[in-house]
């Protein structure tokens, strides 16, 4: 499929119904009485008395990342940043999950905040956390061997030819992986990108899945030169539906203040053409940003 969508090509395209058959880790119990008391949370005046809010991140790139400096950067903690800034909160203190799949019960354990990660929108997700309203469309594609020697194209490919898929524990890809019939013992689980290509190199898979902007991302920073490349970005198909993809920030439900305060700021930003600047240096797009302003947290954690 050819990255060349228009916003209006992506959005007559995409379907929603069939979300809840894959995004996102399995339920997690620790989380399901954690956030039960108070209706506004009070999280919104405890940040900006102390002029400081907990970031959650997974040391994944593009999304949310430190430098070589060490500093939180990424696509997450940047627009977080300045939505944060305009509510007079000029700290962020980033904290490291230790694990993409550890982040929500991080959240639910009161660790952070708020989960600054590009977590995609699922609603499974949504039964344990709330979500801002998405700020990115992402696509996916594959990790592959320079030439593609499988010729995968889709999770359905992956399938019909029987090999090994590397995906992230806790994302998405497994779940769709799963919701095309492939075989469990063919989907290899890694704790993050870097295993991931290193999984690769060493032949345990022969293809991973991830999205488009976090393959391209690590392949062009840490595998300049390596004989690997990334498929062409697709959205995914379930059972005769696609599945598009729209980021997020994570916030306890609790935290209602807070979730209302910074959606109303991560309008702003949108209406004034503020996101991109934000991101693009991390490989987003105008396609990406705009295609998100169409799209509202709470039709994207409806179930089918």
């Amino acid at each position: 499929m050819n990255q060349q969508w228009t916003r209006r090509d992506l959005l007559k395209r995409t379907g929603f119904a069939a979300a809840a058959a894959v995004g996102g880790p399995a339920l997690l119990t620790s989380c399901a009485k954690t956030e039960e008391a108070g209706g506004g949370g009070g999280a919104l005046d405890r940040i900006r008395n102390d002029g400081r809010v907990k970031v959650g991140f997974a040391n994944e790139a593009p999304f949310g990342f430190r430098d070589k400096s060490g500093n939180l950067t990424g696509e997450a903690p940047e627009l977080a940043r300045a939505i944060f800034k305009a509510m007079g909160v000029n700290q962020m203190e980033p904290v490291l999950a230790k694990s993409f799949d550890a982040l929500i019960p991080g959240l639910a354990a009161q660790q952070y905040d708020i989960i600054a990660a590009g977590m995609f929108i699922t609603p499974e997700r949504c039964q344990q956390i709330a979500f801002s309203n998405p700020d990115y469309f992402g696509s996916n594609a594959f990790l592959v061997k320079k030439g593609n020697p499988s010729g995968i194209k889709t999770f359905d490919e992956v399938k019909s030819t029987g090999i090994k898929l590397g995906v992230l524990g806790g994302a998405v890809e497994k779940g769709y992986a799963q919701a095309s019939g492939v075989a469990g013992n063919k989907i290899i689980t890694f704790p993050d990108q870097n295993a991931a290509f290193q999984g690769m190199l060493a032949d345990r898979v022969q293809a991973v899945a991830l999205t488009s902007a976090s393959l391209r991302w690590t392949l062009s920073q840490n595998y300049a030169g390596r004989p690997l490349e990334v498929t062409e970005p697709f959205v995914p198909v379930v059972e005769g539906k696609e599945q598009p993809n729209f980021g997020g920030f994570g916030i306890r439900k609790a935290d209602t203040d807070l979730l209302n305060a910074f959606n109303a700021e991560l309008k702003k930003l949108q209406d004034a053409n503020g996101v991109l600047p934000l991101i693009q240096r991390f490989g987003f797009t105008q396609t990406d940003v705009e295609t998100a302003k169409e799209q509202t947290a709470a039709n994207l954690c409806k179930s089918a």
